[in-house]
């Protein structure tokens, strides 16, 4: 059988992540905690901040019905949170990999990427990375753990980077707006940022931006949509939201200064590459900007060269970006336990939107750019 590796799936984090391994005699309940509500359901409090019980993840792939969540703990399904039960579901859907991103830290971490005491973010950026490799990669190398940084410094980013991969991360996680989420961080294009980058190509990890990092990117629902209708809405927004953030990247410089960083936009729906692509190159061409600015490539080869988009239902996307970007730049990965996913029908939703490709970009795209990113040994 075909092999396929998911390059975006999440986490739920169990209610322990942060209270086993934080000290209570420094952090008191300050510590990221479940907590129940008057009217029954769950939240975490962290910092004394509530946030929901998925963070911004979701687990509507293992619910009877897509459009409804767990509103408690003992309510979400074990193979969300259970790195055991999480193996079996990909058994199931004939995953031999996963790639995985946070959930109530943020899918982009930007939930702890808020906390505005920096030791507070740290332990919590530290046990949420050890959780993951203790837990999780402890438990299969299938499933592949990418860390989360602190944002109070880019000093103490690079720093725990360092510690995580020495430690077997593979990829590390970090919102895209940081200046958005924390007063005094920098912009992400700032050089102040170049170590982090630095430490990245040096240890041959990739950046993952996923999307979803700041709802103010995105179009909020109308206030008079159901609640289905308002989570359908955000489904759709969500990944469309990373416009600007691959536009952002591609004018930054940042892949001209590292031109060895590896860049993956998760949750983009790979067809809005081509479509971005075009307009920055003609916008560009029409301004005059590559020779003004003395820029060293066209937008469209920085992107080429550095980044990736991740596929998964998108059919359409997905054969005119192999065409028209190249299949070297195309990951799939099914967004388990997302109510999005293609779970546990993910070779029905493959076989729909790779008919078209040939056996060598359905290679690339299916496994082998993602066990070459992440250095997986893959069974063919």
């Amino acid at each position: 059988m075909e092999p396929i590796v998911s390059a975006d799936d999440h986490v739920i984090e169990h209610p322990e992540v942060w209270t086993a391994r934080m000290a209570r005699s420094r952090w008191g309940n300050r510590i990221p905690h479940v907590e129940r509500q008057a009217d029954g359901t769950d939240c975490w409090l962290i910092d004394g901040n509530r946030v929901p019980l998925l963070g911004s993840g979701s687990a509507g792939a293992l619910m009877a019905d897509r459009s409804d969540e767990p509103r408690r703990w003992e309510d979400v399904p074990r193979a969300a949170w259970d790195p055991h039960q999480r193996l079996a579901a990909m058994d199931r859907d004939g995953v031999e990999y996963s790639v995985l991103y946070p959930s109530v830290a943020g899918v982009a971490g930007e939930i702890l990427a808020r906390l505005a005491d920096p030791e507070l973010e740290l332990a919590c950026v530290e046990a949420y990375n050890d959780y993951l490799i203790d837990e999780w990669a402890a438990a299969s190398p299938r499933l592949v753990p990418q860390c989360l940084v602190p944002l109070a410094s880019v000093e103490s980013a690079v720093a725990e980077i360092r510690r995580a991969a020495a430690r077997g991360h593979k990829g590390v996680v970090i919102p895209a707006v940081p200046d958005r989420l924390r007063g005094g961080a920098p912009h992400i294009n700032d050089p102040a940022y170049d170590p982090l980058w630095n430490a990245c190509e040096e240890l041959a990890i990739p950046v993952c931006f996923h999307a979803g990092a700041l709802a103010e990117l995105e179009m909020a629902p109308y206030d008079g949509l159901s609640a289905r209708l308002a989570g359908a809405m955000r489904a759709i927004t969500r990944p469309a939201g990373l416009t600007s953030i691959i536009s952002n990247f591609i004018v930054s410089r940042i892949a001209e200064r590292h031109p060895e960083l590896k860049v993956v936009f998760a949750e983009s729906a790979a067809g809005l590459v081509p479509y971005i692509l075009e307009v920055a190159d003609y916008a560009f061409v029409q301004r005059g900007l590559k020779r003004q600015f003395n820029y060293r490539a066209t937008l469209s080869e920085f992107f080429r060269r550095n980044c990736y988009a991740v596929s998964w239902y998108d059919a359409a996307g997905l054969a005119q970006t192999c065409t028209c970007v190249g299949a070297e730049n195309v990951l799939w990965g099914s967004s388990f336990p997302l109510a999005t996913s293609t779970w546990p029908d993910s070779r029905t939703f493959i076989g729909r939107a790779a008919q078209t490709l040939s056996e060598q970009t359905r290679r690339r795209v299916l496994w082998a750019n993602t066990a070459e990113l992440y250095k997986l040994k893959v069974q063919r």
